[in-house]
């Protein structure tokens, strides 16, 4: 390479390393940000959103219609020309929309599935660990071997925040013995690159899973009512994130070190977490944005109804893992 080249390219690198964060959309006035949120019913829900200042809302029969202001309040205007009124508590907080004659209340959707299925989940999760052990994943052969990594050694700026090793995760029990984040290594060096190229904007990596050993996707299915097993992987064919070519995780600021704010919470159980659901604020949208992106360019894909859930590219070359998290630590 040209000596001039070699500099020029030099250059260039130094500038990305010390690119400013790009500038976000503000965030909505407390005013209008009391009225986002989902209302109605799990077959009928309506979504009130902000984009560049102006509310909306969304449903199936609502298509980005804007809200009108009516003296202190806002109405929703269908397309056949009906409109439908807010309802606000004394602290002027929408508690509901009143829409085609039906009142339609504000609703976490997300929340009242993690709820249903706490309350319906008996098991005891030392019975369910020690069958899980005990049983057998599915067969594969051709496939790599493994050879995963830690990810808080790929990079300093990568953090942990591992819910399955705690109580708050939609069990409501910790499910890993320990805490720990290891993707294969050529998934672990694309998410170093993926650090690298966030670190230039001004954000770190903060990681809620990553390998995620197969007698745990086994507890998830043994424990969670039948009903509900459209939520968990079915432990028959295993998953990517068996194969340690999956990764769950979100940004975080490296000025503060507070994660932001996207627009639903990580593992939540509603249309907040289609990876391209409409609502939320323009500052949600982008940040959900800037993930996706850089996380695209280094070979990762989103799971379309999980916006914090990344597969990396080469996943189906790994058979299912068995390793748990004290096995991996102790081969340090």
């Amino acid at each position: 390479m040209p000596r001039r080249t070699a500099l020029a390219l030099l250059m260039f690198v130094a500038l990305a390393a010390t690119r400013p964060a790009l500038a976000l959309p503000p965030a909505p006035p407390p005013a209008l940000e009391r009225l986002l949120g989902q209302y109605g019913a799990p077959g009928f829900i309506l979504t009130i959103y902000e984009d560049k200042g102006r509310l909306y809302a969304d449903a199936p029969t609502i298509h980005s219609s804007p809200l009108i202001r009516r003296g202190s309040g806002y109405a929703v205007e269908l397309q056949n020309g009906q409109r439908g009124a807010l309802d606000f508590d004394a602290g002027g907080r929408a508690q509901a929309v009143f829409l085609m004659g039906l009142r339609l209340p504000r609703r976490d959707f997300g929340a009242e599935a993690v709820a249903a299925i706490q309350a319906k989940v008996k098991a005891d999760p030392a019975k369910v660990r020690a069958a899980a052990l005990a049983a057998s994943p599915p067969s594969e052969t051709g496939k790599r071997p493994a050879d995963l990594v830690e990810l808080t050694t790929v990079d300093k700026r990568i953090r942990l925040d591992i819910r399955y090793a705690t109580a708050n995760n939609f069990m409501g029990f910790p499910l890993y013995e320990r805490a720990g984040a290891y993707l294969q290594r050529p998934a672990a060096e694309a998410l170093g690159r993926v650090q690298e190229a966030l670190a230039a904007q001004g954000y770190g990596l903060l990681i809620h899973d990553a390998y995620r050993p197969w007698f745990v996707t086994k507890m998830f299915w043994d424990a969670t009512p039948p009903e509900d097993h459209v939520f968990v992987a079915d432990p028959a064919q295993g998953s990517r994130h068996n194969r340690g070519c999956a990764v769950d995780l979100t940004l975080y600021d490296l000025k503060s070190g507070k994660p932001v704010e996207m627009t639903g919470r990580y593992d939540e159980m509603s249309t907040r977490s289609d990876a391209d659901f409409v609502g939320g604020t323009s500052k949600q949208r982008a940040l959900r944005r800037i993930l996706r992106t850089a996380m695209e360019a280094e070979g990762f894909t989103v799971y379309p109804q999980e916006w914090w859930h990344f597969d990396y590219k080469d996943w189906p070359q790994y058979a299912v893992g068995t390793a748990t998290f004290t096995e991996l630590a102790a081969r340090r």
